[in-house]
């Protein structure tokens, strides 16, 4: 993974003391709140409902077992021993104290870790594909790219006051896992006839109250024009975007409002006038890339005959690892997945005792290293398959191993009303409720991959409007409410979920998912996923049922 230069670690600790410096100030009444708004945003900390909330950036997912310690020892020294893990990958502590964020910044300083840009109007964390570097449909490995994207963000002097934030996901994959369709700018590694390497460039894409599908803006763009072409585009948003309506500011309004042919002029007029200045060179690639060298893969077919076997004589294990384990690129290994997804648990959330057991695994089996997911687990991404027996029987005595990935019960959940100033409705509790109704693992299995998103509020954190089944929370005169959407989909054939009906009642959402999948089951023919039933009759078998007693 990347490591910090002198020039990195000196702006970092800069960063901390200046902070320290803002909090000190705004703590002894010196600078008011709304002058100190601005700034605690650009170091990653909100004021929500119980406390101030902190979300450390983890660029494209990435984690070493040191910086996951130094989130352990955070968590138990200024928080409530626990984090929670984001859709955006990054980490959020939920109770730090004001006057000791400076501290948590210093500390995550010593391990090459900030929480700059994580809020704000300026360009957020770049995300990747979770198994970028070993995914066997991989094109090229995203990860230096996002590095060197990462790089010129940070602290962008003509970018720090954009009209909206601003983010960017990488996928270097034939299959989209980064959600590339929805971003402000997707970034698809692809090859043209030549067989070279360079990029599709997607622009105008987002969720939130209006959710849009990106679009192509550029189907090839040479590798050395990376940086000069988005830095075009960001010029043109930050000259024309909306800064008079805080929901029309975000680049996909500018480019739905002027259309795709005008704003891609506009990009190629501006980027005429810095593409030769600001080329990236194959030496600066091949510098990053280096540090993202494969580790030391090892070969050990001894131990198949004892991995063979556990698989057949062990019912529980071989479950986990068809649905927790996914293919590796390289002969011997599976990418393991770490479900935060246990039934009594708000999803996302580990403790302290669970965050320091993982970076001791991840020493064991997977080089030190682990990442963070779009939809809030976690990812030992080389482990030898020899080794996947043990690590599940510790993954299960931490309660980390429910064999649930990619199915109904893999819910993405944001905070919502019991932590999030801007939520509606509550989401934690309403996922609890679906996961008592839904205790049955082999129906769970059964069902195959439905993806449940559901969201407190509009902003859409949790991304449900691109759920296999959306929930969103919404406040009628003071109660809680929901609508459902289907259909929804962030993968390669992007799609925004169809609204079901009216809202429900918070003590009816449950039977309602119930109902859902209850339809599905008795219709879908043969394999037929819960997405492609959808696609093929439509939403009004599903509206008919859950709403006949309305």
């Amino acid at each position: 993974m990347y490591q910090y230069n002198l020039v990195d670690q000196t702006l970092v600790d800069e960063r901390v003391a200046q902070f320290r410096r803002q909090t000190k100030q705004f703590l002894k009444g010196e600078i008011s709140e709304d002058q100190f708004r601005a700034l605690r945003l650009r170091n990653g900390l909100y004021i929500q409902t119980h406390a101030p909330m902190l979300r450390i950036a983890v660029p494209y997912g990435l984690l070493s077992s040191q910086q996951l310690r130094k989130i352990a020892h955070i968590g138990r020294t200024y928080d409530r021993d626990y984090c929670h893990l984001t859709t955006r990958q990054n980490i959020q502590f939920n109770w730090p104290k004001l006057e000791q964020v400076p501290d948590i910044l210093a500390e995550l300083a010593s391990v090459q870790m900030h929480a700059i840009q994580t809020s704000g109007n300026c360009m957020r964390n770049t995300t990747s594909d979770h198994l970028a570097g070993v995914a066997v449909d991989e094109i090229e490995d995203p990860r230096p790219y996002c590095e060197i994207i990462r790089q010129w963000t940070t602290l962008h002097p003509e970018f720090d006051y954009l009209p909206r934030k601003f983010k960017i996901a990488v996928s270097g994959a034939l299959h989209d896992r980064a959600a590339t369709q929805f971003h402000d700018i997707g970034v698809h590694l692809v090859k043209n006839a030549a067989g070279e390497t360079g990029f599709k460039i997607l622009v105008g894409g987002g969720l939130g109250r209006t959710p849009i599908i990106g679009q192509v803006i550029k189907p090839y763009l040479e590798r050395q024009h990376l940086l000069s072409y988005l830095e075009a585009i960001l010029r043109i948003y930050n000259l024309f975007g909306r800064r008079d309506n805080k929901y029309k500011a975000r680049i996909k309004i500018l480019v739905k409002e002027t259309g795709l042919e005008e704003f891609s002029r506009q990009v190629e007029e501006e980027w005429l006038l810095i593409r030769d200045t600001m080329l990236l060179s194959d030496e600066r690639i091949n510098a990053i890339k280096g540090h993202f060298q494969a580790p030391a893969y090892q070969a050990d077919a001894a131990e198949e005959t004892s991995f063979n076997q556990h698989l057949q004589n062990d019912t529980a294990f071989a479950t986990w690892y068809k649905h927790n384990t996914a293919a590796h690129k390289v002969a011997g290994y599976r990418a393991v997945f770490v479900s935060l997804k246990a039934p009594d648990v708000p999803p996302g959330d580990m403790t302290g005792l669970q965050v320091d057991a993982v970076a001791d695994l991840a020493d064991q089996y997977s080089f030190g290293e682990i990442r963070s997911t779009h939809r809030q687990n976690l990812i030992f991404a080389d482990v030898k398959q020899a080794d996947l027996y043990p690590l599940w029987q510790q993954l299960t005595a931490l309660a980390l191993a429910t064999p649930n990935i990619g199915t109904v019960t893999d819910i993405i959940c944001c905070p919502g009303l019991d932590f999030c100033s801007l939520a509606n409705a509550g989401s934690i509790g309403i996922t609890k409720e679906i996961n008592e109704a839904l205790d049955d693992m082999d129906y769970i299995h059964d069902l195959g991959d439905i993806k449940i998103n559901i969201s407190g509020c509009m902003n859409g954190c949790a991304h449900q409007s691109v759920g296999h089944i959306g929930i969103l929370g919404v406040d009628k005169k003071g109660a809680e409410w929901y609508q459902l959407t289907l259909g929804g989909s962030s993968e390669n054939e992007a799609a925004i979920g169809e609204r079901l009906g009216p809202a429900v009642a918070k003590d009816e959402v449950t039977n309602a998912i119930t109902t859902i999948l209850d339809v599905y089951v008795k219709q879908r023919m043969d394999d037929e996923s819960f997405l492609d039933m959808v696609k093929r009759v439509g939403i009004d078998p599903f509206k008919e049922q859950v709403y006949a007693n309305h």
